[in-house]
């Protein structure tokens, strides 16, 4: 899966090596810009440049990790409106973690395409 689909795109599977690798990337990216923002983060966006900086950060981050984990949710063959778990809090996180970041994906093909894990059919 080529990288801006992997990140920018809601549709397909992905497996869970994946979804880390992006996950602490964008946890060790995200936690370094705070440091050298001075540990302020998007609430200061408005009054300063590198504020907008974080802001930006921000929204981007949240479109690749809802990319992410709808992938993921789609190779647990369960469709995208289980991130509304993202709504719940404390129980709603880690039942996101479980599902998606430890459990493994449905073998073979399903609705949403096929598994992550097998190699393309090859074309005759």
């Amino acid at each position: 899966m080529p990288l801006t689909e992997l990140l920018f795109s809601f549709r397909g599977r992905i497996n869970r090596l994946p979804y880390w690798i992006v996950s602490v990337v964008m946890f060790l990216f995200g936690g370094t810009l705070h440091q050298l923002l001075g540990g302020r983060g998007p609430e200061h966006a408005m009054s300063s440049g590198p504020g907008l900086l974080a802001l930006l950060f921000f929204a981007v981050s949240v479109w690749i990790g809802l990319a992410l984990q709808i992938k993921r949710w789609h190779d647990r063959d369960k469709s995208a409106w289980w991130a509304l778990l993202n709504l719940v809090p404390v129980l709603g996180t880690i039942w996101i973690l479980i599902e998606c970041g430890l459990l493994a994906g449905t073998d073979g093909p399903n609705r949403f395409g096929r598994n992550p894990l097998q190699a393309p059919a090859s074309q005759s």
